[in-house]
């Protein structure tokens, strides 16, 4: 991986055999980021995406293997208990074209994965919500 940053934003190149989300911690641990916009787009050998069901309150996981384009990546990093915090939905091409996708659990780069972080001056956090069960956006610079 190597990136760079200019003022706000980071471009990134993760590639070949690296896991996205570990590679984008780094950088969000580096870089200090507690919240961002993030788009990506590359190729990947194996993913795994994951759709919630509000009923059961809990993803469905899919593995993914093959070669997929990254059609689309894309969402935000905010912090939960002082950790960056992912959320991130991925849509992959395969080879006949068809595509899958969902929230993204993990993902390896197999040719390149060009990623843009635009990083928001605000604080952001994650909290856990009653009524759905996923964690969201908590504004820390407001009151409750």
């Amino acid at each position: 991986m190597q990136y760079e940053k200019k003022g706000d934003v980071i471009v990134a190149r993760i590639d070949p055999g690296e896991e996205i989300l570990k590679t984008l911690g780094d950088i969000a641990e580096k870089e200090h980021i507690t919240a961002a916009a993030i788009t990506a787009i590359g190729a990947v050998n194996t993913f795994r995406a994951g759709i919630y069901d509000l009923s059961r309150q809990q993803y469905t996981e899919r593995q993914f293997s093959g070669s997929y384009e990254i059609v689309s990546l894309s969402g935000s990093i905010t912090e939960k208990d002082q950790e960056p915090y992912f959320h991130l939905h991925i849509v992959c091409a395969g080879d006949d074209g068809s595509c899958v996708g969902g929230h993204l659990k993990s993902a390896v780069v197999s040719v390149t994965c060009e990623v843009f972080i635009t990083a928001i001056d605000m604080s952001l956090s994650r909290i856990p919500d009653e009524k759905t069960g996923i964690n969201i956006i908590r504004f820390n610079d407001k009151s409750e």
